[in-house]
């Protein structure tokens, strides 16, 4: 009787399995939407430790910020609890540094100033010393419709203030955050007919048009980092002398840590910062390498973790900029899985992902039942790409990742994240 009772529950169960599988195929068959472009699917039962559903999961697909994930777990596995702010060695009455790659000095979310106490705080004379990105600051594939000096930051070994100035109305003027960059404030008369703020491409020379200034204006321009310029930022904000030298980082060399990474991640994930994504790739190499050849990187992932995945990826950057990057769904749901595995409480997980309905690229996409989220997943958008990957609660408390790829659509992406919605809902509804 009790043998029975199991193999009925056991059929019971395997029927529920398959008639989910008929109505996930059901969703996906009928979708007028997807079936027009090129689409890929995942879903792996994280308790169970399987994978329960697939569409097209072995193709590849451009992944756009969902490289973000990839990012994410090299941090994960590379750094430790906090970003090393800076190198530095004591050379009699002199302190040498080197940058780290570190995004959060002086930035205006990140920063909680122990790199720049230490460096205040110094009796020693302080030396900055070059060190060479050894990679483009445009990277390999990056459309410039999707990157512009106008909107993203530059990467640095070095970055200060987020390598951004800020520009604000206070009182009916407008005051530029650092101030050192109001010398560079130029009037231009032109057509528009809205505030303008507009970079130089080749200079710091920021032009500003003749409209009024619009009341609690606020916006931020990025400014082209060099060792020179950060040399003077130093200077301006330490209010200390400050060197240049250009030695290579000796052996002995000592780390002051700023942030938590925690909050770096968060910060990558949440508003999908590309700026913060190459950064922390940075941070990355130079902990593993102690230099900042973020392809040796990449390549060093690829052997050691991604090769082991059930299909093979490329990436050619961190942040998920480069039409070059190629990965698939069933491999983006085995690295969230290995996500899962290094980070086991539950909520510090998800922590670092956009919580659908409440915050991030997720906040007005999902709806939340009870007030209570049940996606986190990261997005991903360029021109004809848009993409979702992360974790499922559904109704009945079962924890999924998945990975949702979408390429080669025409027109807006808003159809297509209207319909992951609903696909995604449905399965927090009947898994």
């Amino acid at each position: 009787m009790r043998s029975f009772i199991i193999l009925f529950g056991i059929l019971v169960c395997f029927q529920a399995k398959a008639q989910n599988i008929l109505n996930l195929n059901d969703q996906f068959d009928n979708s007028e939407i997807l079936n027009k472009h090129y689409y890929g699917f995942s879903l792996y039962d994280v308790d169970q430790q399987q994978f329960v559903y697939g569409r097209n999961e072995d193709r590849h697909f451009t992944p756009a910020s969902n490289t973000k994930v990839f990012t994410l777990f090299a941090s994960l596995k590379l750094i430790g609890d906090s970003i090393p702010g800076l190198a530095y060695v004591e050379r009699g009455d002199s302190l040498i540094f080197w940058g780290t790659g570190d995004p959060s000095f002086l930035h205006p979310r990140l920063d909680n100033g122990k790199v720049y106490n230490f460096l205040k705080n110094s009796n020693k004379k302080l030396f900055y010393s070059s060190s060479p990105t050894q990679e483009p600051t445009y990277r390999n594939g990056w459309s410039i419709e999707d990157y512009e000096f106008y909107y993203q930051p530059e990467l640095f070994p070095f970055p200060i203030y987020g390598n951004v100035a800020q520009f604000r109305e206070v009182n009916g003027k407008l005051k530029v955050y650092p101030n050192y960059f109001e010398r560079d404030l130029k009037q231009l008369s032109d057509t528009t007919t809205r505030y303008r703020i507009h970079r130089a491409l080749e200079n710091n020379t920021y032009e500003i048009n003749e409209l009024p200034l619009p009341a609690k204006y606020v916006n931020e321009k990025p400014f082209r980092p060099s060792d020179s310029l950060l040399v003077l930022l130093l200077q301006d904000t330490l209010k200390k002398d400050v060197g240049l030298v250009q030695k290579n980082l000796p052996s002995d060399f000592k780390i002051v840590n700023s942030v938590g990474k925690r909050a770096v991640e968060r910060e990558m994930m949440l508003p999908s910062d590309n700026f913060l994504a190459e950064q922390l790739n940075m941070v990355a190499s130079f902990m593993k390498y102690n230099n900042f050849r973020t392809e040796d990187l990449r390549q060093y992932m690829k052997d050691n973790f991604y090769s082991k995945l059930s299909d093979s990826i490329e990436l050619r950057d961190g942040s998920g900029l480069s039409s070059y990057n190629k990965i698939t769904p069933r491999s983006m749901v085995e690295v969230l899985i290995q996500i899962n595995n290094l980070v086991r409480d539950e909520q510090a997980k998800l922590y670092l992902f956009p919580a659908g309905g409440l915050e991030g690229t997720l906040k007005n996409v999902y709806p939340t039942p009870g007030g209570k989220a049940f996606v986190w997943a990261k997005t991903g958008t360029i021109n004809s790409v848009h993409c979702q990957s992360g974790y499922i609660i559904s109704k009945k408390g079962k924890r999924y990742a998945f990975s949702f790829l979408n390429n080669n659509f025409i027109g807006s992406s808003v159809p297509v994240r209207k319909e992951m919605v609903r696909i995604v809902s449905h399965i927090y509804e009947n898994y």
